[in-house]
């Protein structure tokens, strides 16, 4: 019995080293056979890899560029529409002020070729409703002449006046006339 359970000992000494080996051995096999794959065509598919992680980084930098040019259009429009020429009271030359928003009204105009607009005579409630067309209308016509000077086509270009019909403010106040006598531009075609 003796003898028995020292050859099962030695048995196990020496074949237990082997198993364990052969195990490993497989283990390490099993693992290559799994990844299956050469250095190579690790860093091949490593470099793919990155490459399709640099291809979404420029998508994403592309698409947020052309978010922005988006936003940037959409302000510039939104200015060009809600941005007026005003004039002094019972005036219709163009004022140093106003010079600059038809300045910056011509370089969007020459941004966008096919651009239509009408241009608005506007006055405060004071006077006549006919003196107020007619000086309306002059507003209108002196803002669409500044920009020809700038080079803005007239063909691009049409004049109509409100009067006092159109208050921005309805209060009687100077503050609210000064917001009222205006040149107001409406775009309309592209």
């Amino acid at each position: 019995m003796k003898r028995h359970g020292l050859i099962f000992f030695l048995v196990t000494i020496l074949v237990l080293p082997v198993f364990a080996m052969t195990l490993t051995s497989c283990a390490t096999q099993e693992v290559k056979k799994e990844m299956g794959l050469t250095d190579e065509e690790k860093a091949r598919l490593e470099a793919e890899r990155k490459a399709r992680e640099e291809a979404e980084r420029r998508r994403q930098t592309e698409a947020q560029r052309l978010e922005e040019m988006k936003r940037r259009e959409a302000a510039a429009r939104d200015t060009f529409l809600n941005e007026h020429a005003h004039f002094d009271f019972d005036k219709y030359n163009i004022r140093a002020d106003a010079e600059v928003v038809l300045r910056d009204k011509a370089e969007y105009m020459n941004a966008h070729n096919n651009l239509l607009v009408e241009i608005q005579g506007h006055c405060d409630e004071r006077g006549t409703e006919a003196y107020n067309l007619a000086l309306g209308d002059r507003r209108a016509n002196s803002a669409k002449n500044f920009l020809e000077t700038l080079g803005i086509s007239g063909s691009r270009m049409t004049t109509v006046s409100y009067g006092e019909e159109r208050p921005l403010d309805p209060r009687a106040n100077e503050a609210a006339w000064a917001k009222n006598r205006r040149a107001q531009f409406v775009i309309i075609g592209e």
